[in-house]
């Protein structure tokens, strides 16, 4: 039987840009980055949910969907004319069937990434990490990509329920089938209580970067950052951005599979999405483990889709900065709007000096 229109959910694209076809390149020959769903979630070993989440991400909003959002700071609007960004839809997989279903992603990544567009897969379980990365490197070549890693868990297993296959071991599968190196794979905010010993020995073996918890609040998450780009941008082509949402701490992103304690805040995965995007070149991106039935006040839901919507952004400044002055993230919101005189590039706004912001402060009350 052939399915008409998305697996799960209206027939929306991703906040109201064009829709495009993947099998049809000329549909989306002028496309700067193509949106592809991937509802599959067969590959959860705890809470199933995340394949209703490409649906959610895409609407979750409450501006109008219009296929405009001028960003605020970086002056920029990603959907409606900086980048051509279009929507193909989800994908048919089935979540009773993992390799026909990762087959499906990957060929579709492989497609879109072969006629010019960068691929940015909304999923689904982390399981389809393995097609995305796989479909890239198809294009740009074995091990000539580096991937950075936003995650709770490692995903390096092994076997798990007697399969080689799921959301805990795509990133081994990457590695063992040379689609990415072990030495130019980046994870940060992992904690909790797994892998165990063995599979650490592993990772350890490849030449992995991971980055704890507790690494990031010791040494400090810019610090990190600025380590994972000097590895990221080593003898390689492009980076692969992988990010599931339960990478933040369970009060930022409750609607997910395998929730822990003690990540990130949302304004830090934002920020790093965005720093991401805007200083590295990417070629592929995917969100996941959104998995909406157990979210409340579609707190994850939003903060899937303004993930999107940073990581577009960046690309946008990106691209706009290459062709005159870089943004300077510390310039005032207002400058050089309406009357305001703009501030160059270099510029840093005034700072107060310590006695000034003490001057500055309310009265202590008695």
């Amino acid at each position: 039987m052939t399915r008409y229109g998305p697996m799960y959910g209206p027939e929306i694209t991703f906040l109201g840009v064009p829709a495009c076809d993947w099998q049809e390149p000329e549909t989306y020959a002028d496309a700067d980055v193509v949106i592809l769903g991937a509802p599959f979630d067969g590959g959860t070993s705890h809470r199933p949910g995340a394949r209703f989440g490409p649906q959610v991400i895409r609407g979750t909003d409450y501006l109008p969907h219009d296929g405009s959002r001028p960003h605020l700071a970086m002056r920029v609007d990603a959907l409606g004319g900086d980048l051509t960004v279009k929507d193909a839809g989800d994908l048919e997989v089935f979540s009773g069937d993992i390799q026909r279903s990762c087959d499906t992603i990957e060929d579709a990544v492989a497609h879109v990434t072969a006629h010019g567009a960068i691929p940015l897969i909304l999923g689904g379980d982390h399981t389809i990490t393995w097609p995305d990365v796989t479909g890239v490197a198809r294009h740009h070549g074995a091990g000539r990509i580096s991937v950075i890693h936003f995650d709770a868990h490692a995903d390096t297993g092994d076997i798990e329920f007697g399969s080689l296959y799921g959301h805990g071991q795509p990133m081994r599968r990457l590695i063992e089938s040379g689609a990415v190196r072990g030495d130019r794979f980046l994870q940060l905010g992992l904690r909790g209580y797994w892998p165990g010993p063995e599979t650490l020995d592993w990772m350890a073996d490849q030449g992995m970067n991971s980055f704890h918890m507790s690494e990031i609040v010791h040494r400090g998450l810019d610090a990190v950052l600025d380590h994972a780009f000097r590895i990221a941008l080593d003898d390689c082509d492009g980076v692969f951005l992988s990010v599931d949402i339960d990478v933040c701490d369970p009060a930022h992103a409750p609607g997910t599979g395998t929730p822990e304690p003690g990540g990130l805040t949302a304004r830090q995965l934002l920020d790093s999405v965005s720093r991401i995007c805007h200083e590295l070149p990417v070629v592929g991106m995917d969100i996941v483990e959104v998995a909406p039935p157990f979210d409340h006040a579609d707190i994850t839901a939003m903060l899937g889709n303004r993930v999107v919507l940073e990581a577009l952004s960046g690309m946008a400044r990106r691209r706009k900065d290459a062709g005159g002055p870089p943004w300077n993230k510390t310039t005032p919101l207002l400058a050089g709007r309406g009357s305001q005189p703009p501030l160059s590039a270099r510029e840093t706004p005034p700072s107060l000096s310590a006695r000034d912001r003490q001057r500055s402060l309310p009265p202590a009350e008695s």
